[in-house]
């Protein structure tokens, strides 16, 4: 086999595409991975790791704002914007390396450059708009990921009108900000900007924020929000910006009615669109749907021995979803099936977590969907006040929500919102993926003084034997 020949191709090197190329090495294969920018994709470089960074430093500023409660007195609390971002920017720049490092470890030939599909398994490699390589392989992974969605008339500036890259390494703290969508990325930005001091107004289209959330755990976050002091506009659409030289003004519909709000710095949050473009999916069968890959269960696009994972597919667009995804994609390429081997995913048992403050996480039905798919349930609460744990933190405020099937006992969904509930969510996953029922949550020990307590009190709850509410 010759040095330009592999056995599969990967071309991005983000949560999905670094974990496929490894897998793929562990089972033996000839892997090349192709990244133009920087190993660990948005979601290590400018993403998923240094968002919780700055949001671990703005938990840290609310809770000194109310030392006092536990017995403490702090004067004159300052913090230092500089030295916040730069600590962001190194937690990313360290997790980033760590993944150059396990590559070559596991004999992954990383190449520097932008690729393009030729066809046939053909990849040119470019760098600069200039070929520096050309490699082929009987399977290509594409994993290109995704970029920040623009709306028309309503683009990023990256001065006053911010997209996420702008907002994580802000030169100063707005005074007042305003926040376009309420998704996981809009309102971790909103939680960061308000807990550090801002002025923060977010905007929803929907009728709530959170909206893929359960809606009593969107209602929840509502009012925890606004008790901060955040202001919270839903049903509503930003249908005009005009940008003054050091601030911005927005108009904000609803209803009917209009609104303007003036802020120093907007930032944009209505999604993301899939990076199909340049790439050469004209030379293939690869079927692109409003900006994303089409493919099926096993990632396998319309074009044979290409497949796609992670953000440039379908939702969920998340960094774990991706990462399985690369997995799934390399053992069905291996022919690792049967009954103990690689299976198709199971969207409803991928969690998902918002780091805000409260923390909000889910997996599976919330309890609309699981009537409008024809369950009857049964739903169990349990509120953090009602736990020893949470009050002893000082974290009285929050909820775990549990929904069962009524007939069968099957878990069909939790949410949670409240202290360190993205820490606890995996075991609802695991009792989901083991398509446990109620009986084996009830008769799981959980410790005591925990959180983790109020999930099996929630179960309890749904079959009428809670002990502690």
């Amino acid at each position: 086999m010759s040095a330009k020949t592999f056995d599969l191709i990967v071309i991005g090197g983000g949560p999905g595409g670094y974990v496929a190329a490894i897998r793929a090495s562990q089972l033996g294969m000839k892997v090349a991975l192709v990244e133009n920018q920087h190993l660990g994709g948005i979601c290590l470089n400018w993403g998923c790791i240094p968002t919780k960074a700055l949001l671990r430093s703005s938990e840290i500023h609310h809770l000194l704002q109310h030392v006092d409660e536990f017995g403490f007195e702090i004067k004159d609390i300052s913090f230092d914007l500089k030295k916040i971002v730069q600590r962001s920017r190194g937690v990313a720049k360290q997790l980033s390396g760590g993944i150059g490092h396990l590559l070559k470890k596991n004999k992954v030939t990383v190449i520097d450059g932008f690729a393009n599909l030729q066809g046939g398994g053909k990849v040119a490699v470019e760098k600069d708009g200039k070929k520096i390589d050309g490699i082929a392989a009987k399977n290509i992974i594409v994993a290109t990921g995704a970029r920040a969605r623009e709306l028309p008339g309503l683009e990023s500036d990256g001065k006053l009108v911010w997209t996420y890259k702008e907002a994580m390494v802000p030169d100063k703290m707005p005074k007042s900000l305003l926040v376009v969508g309420s998704g996981a990325i809009g309102i971790e930005f909103a939680s960061f900007y308000r807990l550090m001091g801002a002025e923060v107004t977010v905007v929803e289209v929907m009728d709530r924020i959170l909206p893929v959330e359960d809606e009593e755990i969107s209602a929840h976050a509502h009012k925890q929000f606004e008790k901060q002091g955040m202001k919270i506009i839903t049903s509503a659409q930003v249908t005009k910006l005009d940008k003054g030289k050091t601030n911005v003004k927005v108009t904000v519909e609803k209803a009917g009615k209009k609104e303007q709000i003036t802020v120093d710095n907007v930032i944009m949050a209505v999604g993301i669109v899939g990076n199909t473009e340049n790439i050469g999916l004209e030379k293939t069968k690869v079927k692109v749907d409003r900006g994303h890959i089409i493919t099926n269960e096993w990632l396998a696009t319309n074009e044979p021995g290409v497949y796609a994972i992670g953000d440039v597919t379908g939702p969920p667009w998340l960094a774990h979803k991706a990462s399985h995804e690369g997995v799934i994609c390399v053992e069905k390429i291996a022919g690792q099936t049967g009954q103990k081997g690689v299976h198709p995913m199971n969207k409803l048992n991928i969690p998902g977590c918002t780091y805000c403050t409260p923390q909000v996480a889910s997996v599976g039905l919330t309890e609309k969907a699981a009537k409008e798919a024809g369950h009857k349930v049964k739903v169990g609460r349990f509120p953090f006040m009602g736990n020893g744990k949470a009050i002893a933190m000082g974290e009285a405020e929050g909820l775990v929500k549990t929904i069962f099937d009524e007939k069968t006992g099957e878990l069909l969904g939790a949410h949670m919102i409240g202290a360190e509930v993205t820490e606890m969510i995996q075991g609802y996953v695991v009792a989901k993926t083991l398509e446990t029922t109620e009986a084996e949550l009830m008769h799981t020990i959980f410790p005591h003084p925990t959180l983790s307590e109020m999930m099996h009190e929630s179960v309890l709850d749904a079959y009428g034997k809670v002990i502690h509410f």
